[in-house]
């Protein structure tokens, strides 16, 4: 299957997700009520739904927003491939997802063109759906995927390849990167770091450069459970 793919037909993405509403004592009534009702069996003495809510707050569609899709596509040259990025970073959720939405319908719109992430057909995808929904936006034709049986969605992912049928565990785009000895550059911020940059320091660029990092990790990845050479720093691109 690897060997097949197509880079030109492969749009690789991450995303990075804050909740809607920073603290948990600032949301409303009901949505307080429903948070709760929707994680109450998490709450123990150790951990209370505040403490809850800041682990989950973001990456649940219905209490989250996604403040930066990043993508980044492989092209084939005569001395090799290059990777050429692109971010959709705003503080309207709305905007950065109909500009999304215009890349896919005009470049990724055919039946062999594929989304390629790491845990994107159980995180990303559904995200991007949920949230381009509430957000009263149609979905474009590669991501209309409701109701499809798993064998009929053929976009990729990298911790489903890694798994071959083992679906015991989950493991991390870092340490796939570490044991296939990748280098990455040291990331300033880690994902639990996003919602206190993006509410108190108001840093959008930095969650940007986080999210591009790790979309060059992944595809940097894919290349190597092909066997294929990684693409140098010089050949990696970004049009922010």
């Amino acid at each position: 299957m690897l060997s097949r793919i197509q880079f030109d037909k492969v749009l690789f993405l991450d995303i990075e997700t804050v909740p809607q509403i920073y603290q948990y004592q600032d949301l409303d009534e009901k949505g307080q009520e429903l948070f709760y009702a929707k994680n109450r069996f998490q709450v123990n003495p150790e951990k209370n739904i505040e403490m809850i809510y800041n682990e989950k707050g973001g990456i649940l569609a219905e209490f989250g927003k996604i403040v930066c899709i990043s993508v980044g596509m492989v092209r084939e040259t005569s001395t090799g491939k290059t990777i050429r990025l692109k971010s959709y970073a705003h503080e309207d959720e709305e905007t950065l997802l109909r500009q999304f939405k215009k890349l896919l319908e005009e470049h990724y719109n055919t039946t062999y063109h594929v989304i390629c992430g790491h845990n994107s057909k159980e995180f990303d995808i559904p995200y991007i759906c949920r949230r381009m929904l509430i957000n009263g936006i149609s979905l474009p034709g590669i991501l209309d995927i409701a109701g499809k049986k798993p064998w009929e969605i053929n976009h990729l992912d990298t911790l489903e390849l890694w798994k071959f049928g083992d679906y015991k565990a989950f493991t991390s785009l870092a340490l796939l990167c570490h044991v296939f000895k990748i280098p990455t550059p040291k990331d300033d911020i880690s994902g639990a770091d996003v919602a206190r940059v993006y509410y108190e320091e108001n840093d959008l660029d930095r969650i940007r450069i986080y999210c591009e990092k790790d979309v060059i990790a992944l595809i940097q990845l894919l290349l190597r459970m092909r066997g294929d050479a990684l693409v140098e720093e010089d050949d990696i691109s970004s049009a922010n």
